[in-house]
């Protein structure tokens, strides 16, 4: 396996050797974090430094950190009706929202309205503004708006701090899906606008089952989503997965170190993959090539070209790449993102995505292109323009 070359990032980022060392460290800490006696104080030492680290990550306070079993929990945490008067009645989401989002949390389903998104795969924010000044000629209550601030299979970063102008100027609060943009964009959680930003560690170099909600220093956390301990400040009962969060601290420390040089070097990587697609085979589509978009990140077709077969031959020649989600990987259907921007059934179909982290390497590039263009010359035999 020492010769395959990993380009499936956005699923999951291969776990950072500062992690390691942090987990394995941590393993030997032998107390439950909310015990008082010294064993306890020294996992309660892990966890607190973590927390420190994951807040400067994305510029908050470590208070208003809260710990989950990872970003679908943060995000199902997030997702709550307020109890309050005050609270948020009403939620909207784009419709290219991870499915953790798009489920509505804790809202019922005649509760949630879906923001559309453009053919560039960028949220309608004229739709957004219309749809919250209804809502308020409605009398329908508080809007919480969840937008994500880069969309897991194209890439395509979305107008945040726009869309939060737009919903505090309307009363709304603004939660924002942070996982596939943390350690590749800034994610400054008052820089954006955001309320509540969710987070997970395996994407950034982290351990799987990790993940968090931070809030801003003036938003209220939701009301629990598990019950019962006061861990978390009472945000999140159960004892903590100290080893997950302690090498999430770490991982998130390297993540945020030296990011604009990774991010350079990441979006020269991705375009000399674009430009080496587009030369291989004539008429190949880049998704949201037109917006702005994470550096690593790449999500193409070729007419006639079906994903499933092109990732199994792919996987068979030594690359990991995949069709779209992770979460959704192993289903044979259309990307619910692709359909939202408009891509023509037949065209989405044929959509694999390329992810791209901190080993990738030009040789990995390189390797991949002459790999697809064998395989193009196999799967697509009639069609011209293919590479030699």
């Amino acid at each position: 396996m020492a010769d395959r070359v990993y380009l499936d990032w956005n699923a999951t980022a291969p776990l950072r050797p500062q992690a390691r060392e942090a987990m394995v460290a941590a393993f030997a800490e032998v107390g439950n974090p909310s015990s008082v006696h010294a064993e306890g104080r020294a996992a309660r030492r892990l966890i607190d430094d973590a927390r420190r680290r994951v807040a400067a990550l994305v510029g908050a306070q470590p208070g208003d950190v809260v710990f989950s079993s990872g970003g679908t929990e943060a995000n199902a945490l997030a997702l709550a009706p307020g109890t309050r008067a005050d609270g948020p009645r009403v939620l909207l989401v784009s419709a290219i929202e991870h499915p953790s989002v798009l489920a509505g949390g804790r809202f019922k389903p005649d509760a949630i309205i879906a923001i559309p998104v453009g053919a560039d795969g960028r949220a309608d924010l004229d739709a957004l503004v219309r749809q919250l000044a209804a809502l308020m000629r409605e009398g329908r209550g508080r809007a919480l708006v969840s937008l994500m601030q880069a969309n897991n299979e194209t890439g395509v970063v979305q107008p945040i701090v726009e869309a939060a102008a737009i919903v505090h100027q309307a009363g709304g609060l603004l939660h924002v899906d942070a996982v596939q943009a943390a350690g590749k964009i800034p994610c400054d959680i008052k820089a954006l606008g955001a309320d509540l930003l969710t987070l997970s560690a395996h994407k950034i170099g982290g351990p799987k089952g990790v993940g968090a909600l931070v809030r801003r220093a003036d938003t209220a956390m939701p009301d629990p989503l598990i019950k019962g301990g006061g861990q978390e400040r009472g945000a999140r009962a159960g004892t903590e997965n100290v080893a997950g969060i302690a090498g999430f601290g770490a991982a998130a420390a390297a993540a945020g170190h030296d990011l604009d040089a990774e991010h350079r070097r990441l979006a020269a990587l991705r375009d000399r993959l674009e430009a080496g697609l587009k030369a291989a085979v004539a008429g190949t589509m880049v998704f949201g090539a037109g917006a702005e978009r994470l550096p690593n990140t790449t999500l193409f077709a070729v007419a006639g070209g079906k994903a499933e077969t092109a990732v199994i031959g792919l996987d068979l020649d030594g690359f990991a790449v995949s069709s779209g989600a992770a979460c959704s990987s192993g289903k044979v259907a259309a990307s619910h993102v692709l359909a939202a921007m408009g891509v023509p059934p037949a065209l989405a179909r044929g959509a694999v995505r390329v992810s791209l982290g901190y080993a990738t390497q030009e040789a990995d590039i390189d390797r991949f292109l002459s790999a697809w263009i064998r395989l193009a010359q196999s799967l697509l035999k009639e069609r011209p323009g293919i590479a030699a």
